[in-house]
Order: structure tokens, then C-alpha cells, then sequence
């Protein structure tokens, strides 16, 4: 993998919040990085390290895990093109484990990078502070969403927000995305049993709201899914973010299929 494509990820990710101008494009370029290949459920940052590099997501998934509770809560998902923790640039010490979800590929970026990047340019300053601003917002809104939606709702709540990130950063075409979650990674995200995010599936798929199937996603009913969700992507911060429209669903919806489940 090409530093190149590290770049394309991370602007593709900076534009989509902010406006950049070409001056602001070749100095991305010139990013310095180290590229690290990662297994499922690995740990890229361990509670209280305090790293001198930021992590951008090329490929995969992964999540900020409770290192304390038993139950691994999962307090974030990342998808390409995110610094999940961009916020320590701020405050060099990793307050939970930054873990994989799956096979991911990371770029090591140094701190001191984006600190001279935004010495140089206002629109980089600015896209970074928005960067950790979109993530203290996302943050507001998984509250939110423990806090005062029932199981059904919360799973849909980050189905959709999945999609929509997704493709903000080309990485949702059609709405079918590789899963981010095993049936246990669905239930530490939405603080339910793993048993329980298991039926909620099945039942999203009764629904013929989506398909869960080797691992892939497929939404089939993207309205009647965001009306469940009651989802509003607005929290996102995504520029110039249009509602999205199917124009006929994304696959026959088979009655007779076998049933669809996250991988344990």
C-alpha cells in the first residue's frame, strides 16, 4: 500500500468536512507516515500510552474500547480516512484502547506533522479542529443513543450512521459495506447482550429493512431504515450532506433465504 493512497484516504476524509485549496493538497502530500498492517481485535493504542504519532484508518475498522469494563463497551467506531484519536494531539495520553474491529491497515502520522501543517495553512488548522470536533459530537451522540433509545433503534442508529460515513469517503457504493461488527462488536457498541443484537439482526432483516450475509451489509430500505433509527446526520458535520435516495432496492429480498447473523 502507497503512501499515496494514504494521502487520497485522508483528503477524501478532510474534505468532506471542510474546503481545502491545492496549496493545502500538496502539502498533505508531503505527508510523512509508517504503514502498519493489523489483525482482528488487535490493540493500536493501549490505555494511558502516550504516543508521538497519530493513527489514520486506511482500511477497516476499529474502535475505542472501556479497558476497564468487562464487557469491552465500545464507545466509537472508525471508518477510512478518520484520526481516531486526533484528540490526542491535544493531550498525549490514550484514555481507553484504541482496538481493531477485523483486519485493519493504519498509517502512523507524526504529531509534529499536523502541528506545522496548521501552522502553514488556516484551512488545515481549521479542517483538523473540525476533525475533533466531529468526534466530540459523534461522542454526544452515542450517549445519546445508550441513553435513550431502545435496542431496535440503536442498532439501526449506527447501521445508518456507518452508511452514511461510509460514503461520505466512497466507501458505501450501493449502501453494501463490509460488516464492521461480529455479533459481539454489535453488542458492546449498542450495550446489549450478544444474544439479543443476534435477534435485533433477524428482525431488521424481517423488516426487509437490510441483508447481513458473509459478512457484508446491504440496506434494502434506506428511508424506512433512518424513520426507525429516527437519524439525523447532521452530527456528522458532513459538508453539503444531501438525504439519500434509493432508486429501486439494492437486492430481491429472498423470503426463503436463510437467515442472516454477525460473525461471533
Amino acid at each position: 500500500m502507497q503512501t499515496g493512497f494514504a494521502y487520497t484516504k485522508f483528503a477524501d476524509r478532510l474534505a468532506s468536512i471542510a474546503e481545502l485549496a491545492k496549496s493545502d493538497l500538496d502539502l498533505l502530500a508531503r505527508m510523512p507516515l509508517a504503514i502498519r498492517h493489523f489483525a482482528s481485535h488487535d490493540k493500536i493504542l493501549h490505555q494511558g500510552d502516550r504516543p508521538s504519532c497519530c493513527c489514520l484508518l486506511l482500511r477497516g475498522y476499529v474502535c475505542w474500547r472501556d479497558a476497564d469494563s468487562g464487557s469491552g463497551q465500545i464507545s466509537s467506531i472508525h471508518v477510512a480516512g478518520d484520526i481516531p484519536d486526533i484528540q490526542l494531539l491535544g493531550w498525549p495520553r490514550a484514555e481507553a484502547d484504541l482496538s481493531t474491529l477485523g483486519a485493519a491497515v493504519v498509517a502512523f502520522v507524526p504529531h509534529s506533522f499536523f502541528q506545522e501543517a496548521a501552522s502553514l495553512s488556516p484551512n488545515l488548522s481549521r479542517a483538523f479542529s473540525l476533525l475533533s470536533l466531529a468526534d466530540a459530537a459523534l461522542l454526544r451522540n452515542w450517549i445519546i443513543n445508550l441513553g435513550s433509545r431502545d435496542s431496535l433503534t440503536r442498532v439501526a442508529h449506527l447501521i445508518c450512521e456507518i452508511a452514511v460515513r461510509l460514503s461520505a469517503v466512497g466507501q458505501a457504493r450501493d449502501y453494501r459495506f463490509p460488516s464492521p461488527f461480529t455479533q459481539s462488536d454489535l453488542a458492546a457498541a449498542c450495550g446489549i447482550s450478544a444474544v439479543h443484537a443476534n435477534r435485533i439482526i433477524q428482525e431488521l432483516r424481517r423488516r426487509r429493512l437490510l441483508l447481513w450475509q458473509s459478512k457484508t451489509i446491504s440496506i434494502l430500505d434506506w428511508r424506512a431504515l433512518v424513520h426507525l433509527a429516527e437519524f439525523n446526520p447532521d452530527y456528522l458535520r458532513l459538508r453539503g450532506s444531501k438525504p439519500i435516495e434509493f432508486r429501486q432496492p439494492l437486492t430481491p429480498f429472498a423470503a426463503d433465504a436463510p437467515a442472516a447473523s454477525a460473525s461471533q
